[in-house]
């Protein structure tokens, strides 16, 4: 590893690490059914900062999944809230009595209260924000750190790509941290963010198949083989039924998902189902089917979300090897 190389990436995430409380500001990207203990304190050991994934978990098994981290873990790390969590009050309640210092808010516009609630016991709060407007927002309602994620990321997606999101929001977003996600699988991108302005880069994908990562055997090797094409997104077929698009592995599920859109449209204008029945069963599809695919293993039915960059994943290896590679590859950029 290039001492140059290495003294340049120090330099050029310092903001980003000074924030985090982490040798390098590589934010594990909060997966549901994934990013678990295991895996987080795995990559926090490593120098990087894990995030645990609440997804649809309630306030006790929040507290036991963050009491059982620390004693993998002494290094920092964050936990991912779902704005539209019905418990959410409760789950930041936890974050507190936990003394979690690092809370990322995920999948909508928090609440001032939320916002208030969470800086109230002194924690740092990250938000992911679509645009430079919704970010500025963000940053003038207390929000600590951006979070901008582009359309390759796996899971759901908005509608605009890592690079443009980073060229509009970079330039004009200096007052607080801004980390960069979505389609980042090697060491040269993460420096090349830092060198517009980033603080850091948040990656998901690579890590499904790290050691620790307690995913299913099948679905990492779903991983192995997929290439970038492999990972689409989801496609809405009729406007009258809304569809946030997923992206993930194409599999018999992702057909049957076509299917049963066209299926509910068919019945609603024969006047079978009304539609907010079909949009309810529309949106009850993949009710269950990453559980299917990340625990089960069930990843011809099931939902195999992943990034671009799967086609970067070649093996299973430590995350430390990983987290390794990826600063290795970042300095030798910087070092040329």
């Amino acid at each position: 590893m290039s001492e140059q190389g290495l003294a340049r990436l120090d330099a050029l995430w310092k903001r980003g690490t000074d924030f985090l409380g982490s040798k390098y500001a590589i934010l594990g990207g909060a997966m549901t059914w994934v990013s678990e203990r295991h895996l987080v304190a795995a990559i926090s050991n490593a120098g990087g900062f894990g995030v645990i994934a609440c997804g649809g978990m309630g306030p006790e098994l929040l507290a036991a999944e963050i009491e059982a981290t620390r004693t993998l873990t002494d290094k920092p790390f964050g936990v991912n809230l779902i704005t539209l969590h019905p418990d959410l009050d409760a789950l930041i309640d936890v974050c507190g009595e936990q003394g979690v210092s690092h809370v990322v808010l995920a999948g909508g516009l928090p609440s001032g209260a939320a916002i208030a609630k969470i800086k109230g016991f002194g924690a740092k709060l990250m938000c992911f924000a679509p645009t430079a407007t919704l970010a500025k927002k963000l940053v003038r309602s207390g929000v600590d750190a951006i979070i901008i994620e582009g359309m390759e990321a796996g899971g759901h997606i908005g509608p605009v790509s890592t690079s443009v999101l980073a060229q509009e929001i970079l330039p004009v977003l200096r007052d607080v941290p801004v980390f960069v996600a979505g389609g980042i699988g090697r060491g040269e991108a993460i420096a090349s963010y830092l060198e517009m302005g980033a603080s850091g880069a948040q990656l998901g994908t690579r890590f499904v198949v790290a050691e620790e990562c307690i995913a299913h055997e099948n679905f990492k090797k779903a991983f192995i083989r997929a290439n970038a094409r492999d990972a689409i997104a989801s496609v809405q077929i009729d406007q009258r039924f809304p569809v946030i698009p997923v992206r993930a592995l194409r599999n018999e599920g992702t057909e049957k998902f076509m299917e049963t859109q066209q299926a509910i449209v068919t019945r609603f204008q024969k006047g079978e189902v009304s539609q907010e029945e079909g949009q309810m069963q529309i949106e009850h599809f993949w009710g269950g089917a990453l559980r299917r695919a990340v625990v089960d293993g069930d990843v011809e039915t099931g939902s195999v979300m992943a990034g671009q960059s799967v086609g970067m994943v070649k093996k299973i290896e430590p995350t430390a090897m990983i987290i390794d590679e990826l600063v290795g590859q970042a300095c030798t950029y910087l070092a040329d």
